[in-house]
């Protein structure tokens, strides 16, 4: 992708991004705190309300580091640094009360234009097929999945649930197929359909191999239990 590939895979382009970007020089370098409350910052100036008691946040962020501080970040470790400020973030969502449309992901790379201390941040709201729903917006007009506490908003047309990493929900339970399920969401319902899983899926401790899902129905795949909800009525008053 090239020094700016993060930064370019955003769709406002260089120009726009460098002039919205959050900078701040420390003699010693980026620290983590300091990334992730500038993702904060980024959140809340992108945060827009989309319709009564709904603001909807960016789920997408690009921090831009100097090539001082991205040899610094790999030594912290990269993965565990962009977990700790996805659920910084989360947890800062669920007290602003902001939802998200897609699954959160934050991402580094590496500008040469940038000075050792100083970053960029980017974001975008990016609708995937599934989003972490907060315990802030429980009426949706998606549906609602509840796997072991962790719940899903159904956001896309279609979501496969798995144990392979190519799944849209990743399931860490061995006696799950690595795509195990797929969920359709169409105006006739959601409709389950087994992708030919060697332990197979059932509903209501029934084995099926294609059903159209209830409100409140049990889905059983392996040994995890998943809990189905029915999208609620966009016009409904939340409050």
């Amino acid at each position: 992708m090239g020094r700016m590939g993060v930064l370019d895979r955003f769709e406002r382009g260089v120009e726009n991004v460098m002039q919205n970007a959050f900078a701040r020089t420390f003699k010693s370098g980026v620290k983590p705190v300091e990334l992730a409350a500038a993702v904060k910052r980024e959140c809340d100036a992108r945060a827009a309300v989309v319709d009564r008691g709904r603001t909807v946040a960016p789920n997408e962020y690009g921090i831009a580091l100097s090539p001082t501080d991205m040899e610094t970040v790999e030594q912290w470790g990269l993965d565990a640094l962009s977990h700790e400020i996805v659920e910084s973030l989360r947890t800062h969502a669920e007290r602003q009360r902001y939802s998200f449309v897609g699954a959160v992901d934050v991402a580094f790379d590496v500008d040469d234009t940038l000075a050792t201390g100083r970053y960029a941040v980017v974001s975008r709201t990016t609708r995937g097929p599934v989003a972490p729903a907060t315990t802030s917006n429980p009426s949706s007009r998606y549906p609602l999945l509840d796997i072991d506490g962790t719940r899903y908003y159904l956001t896309g047309d279609a979501t496969v649930i798995g144990r392979g990493s190519e799944s849209d929900i990743v399931v860490d339970d061995t006696g799950v197929s690595r795509r195990h399920v797929r969920l359709e969401v169409t105006a006739h319902g959601t409709i389950l359909t087994d992708l030919g899983s060697t332990n197979g899926t059932f509903v209501e401790d029934q084995k099926v191999s294609e059903a159209t899902l209830l409100d409140g129905n049990a889905v059983t795949i392996g040994r995890t239990t998943m809990m189905y909800w029915d999208a609620i009525d966009g016009d409904e008053d939340d409050e």
